[in-house]
């Protein structure tokens, strides 16, 4: 088994499509992936609704909502890198925190997972402090508009 060196994982990175550097374009690419494969990776057929990784998960009982609040706690993580303020850190922790209490409810929970995207709701919060402060990083279909200064 070959082992991973540090250099390794930028390459990876590279690869996906992405860094690990801490510049706002390359965060809100991580940031985007990361939401539609929690929110809407799959479509279930039939009723077209996309449902994410994070619904999924969520069925198994315990590990899938600790897993699934991970994931979404990444988001957080990386929007602290932005430089947002703790109100906005406290909103979207306040959506994970719903989300997996209410996740955690046999049943009516993963109705719950399947109706409330607080990854989604994140998002929107992490795009309006992007756009305000970091416009540099805005995107337009998934292509990073760059902004000429004159």
């Amino acid at each position: 088994m070959k082992r991973i060196r540090p250099e390794d994982v930028d390459e990876i990175a590279r690869m996906m499509g992405g860094s690990i550097r801490s510049d706002p374009a390359a965060i809100r690419r991580r940031i985007e992936a990361l939401e539609a494969i929690l929110e809407r990776a799959f479509i279930i057929p039939g009723i077209n609704r996309p449902i994410g990784l994070d619904a999924i998960v969520g069925v198994v009982p315990v590990v899938g909502d600790v897993l699934s609040a991970l994931m979404s706690a990444y988001l957080i993580w990386e929007a602290r890198k932005l430089g947002m303020s703790k109100w906005q850190l406290a909103r979207m922790g306040a959506n994970v925190a719903v989300d997996t209490a209410l996740g955690a409810i046999p049943v009516i929970g993963d109705l719950f997972d399947f109706a409330f995207r607080s990854n989604s709701y994140n998002l929107k919060i992490i795009r309006r402090h992007l756009d305000r402060h970091h416009p540099s990083s805005a995107t337009i279909e998934g292509e990073v508009v760059q902004h000429r200064q004159r």
